[in-house]
């Protein structure tokens, strides 16, 4: 009689390692949203994150009833609790609000990352980030800091403050990033001034990261810049297409939070160029080469 041998039991799956601690799990779905307007499905947490859609959906719940995720009828994003580490809202929630529908549509008209940022002493401290095709690329998150002299962000902040406050902000703190970065205080003031001749827009190509260029322009208010919006994309991008679109964004949000304030006084006396903006014609005229979505 031939003895039967046993068939050999399947062999089951490799699993994925998953993080041993719950407060790891927590870190790596909190992460998954890298700006205040990002909004993400259950199946986009579990696939940023590599965790069972189970497991991500039992975090997600847990993380929704303390506050920390909100959930609506567009997905999950960042709860209450989550944006307002560092001390309630941090005194910008108004600046948020304000600026968060023109973020989007920036994104959606451009494809490109958009940055909201305040000037803090001599760094700038981003508010929110909205991702666009290059949002993996670019090594910034909500919360972060940069040295304001070496972003956009920064520079068009500052092109709004007395040199008197420049120097303060910045003179000891001036330093380089990269081969580009300004690296004395003379320099950055005619910079600066570069700036106010191009009615407040600001550009830096290579001198944060080597490979990322960005445009920006302030948001004003009666005391000087309240905030800054950017558009951030690689080296090659041509920035100067979208720049109108920047400059229309950090206008409308300025008339948003100060519907009723005038001009500034500093500004009035600081400024080399009559104080105004991108004319709707222009915009239009620069927007035409883009009907189909094709900017570059």
């Amino acid at each position: 009689m031939t003895a039967l041998t046993p068939e050999p039991e399947p062999t089951a799956p490799a699993r994925r390692d998953l993080p041993p601690s719950m407060v790891e799990r927590m870190t790596l779905i909190m992460d998954a949203f890298t700006g205040r307007s990002t909004r993400l499905t259950l199946e986009d947490v579990a696939r940023r994150t590599h965790l069972p859609r189970s497991t991500a959906h039992r975090i997600l719940d847990q993380l929704v009833r303390l506050g920390w995720i909100e959930h609506t009828s567009f997905g999950y994003g960042l709860g209450p609790r989550a944006l307002g580490l560092g001390g309630g809202d941090g005194g910008h929630g108004e600046v948020r609000e304000a600026a968060a529908p023109l973020l989007h549509d920036l994104q959606l008209r451009t494809g490109l990352v958009v940055h909201l940022a305040v000037l803090d002493g001599a760094e700038v401290f981003y508010l929110d980030k909205v991702g666009g095709r290059f949002a993996a690329s670019v090594p910034s998150r909500v919360g972060g800091r940069a040295p304001a002299h070496s972003t956009a962000l920064g520079k068009a902040m500052l092109a709004w403050l007395e040199p008197e406050e420049v120097d303060a902000r910045i003179g000891g703190a001036i330093g380089r990033l990269t081969s580009r970065t300004i690296g004395e205080t003379d320099v950055l003031h005619q910079e600066l001034n570069r700036v106010r001749q191009r009615r407040g827009l600001a550009f830096e190509r290579g001198e944060c990261f080597p490979d990322i260029a960005c445009v920006a322009a302030a948001i004003r208010g009666p005391e000087g810049p309240e905030a800054a919006i950017s558009l951030v994309g690689d080296v090659r991008t041509p920035l100067e297409k979208v720049a109108p679109l920047v400059a229309c964004a950090a206008r409308q949000a300025s008339e948003a939070l100060f519907p009723d304030a005038e001009a500034p006084r500093r500004a009035r006396l600081m400024a080399v160029v009559p104080d105004r903006t991108w004319s709707a014609e222009t915009v239009n005229r620069l927007l035409a080469t883009g009907q189909n979505g094709d900017w570059f």
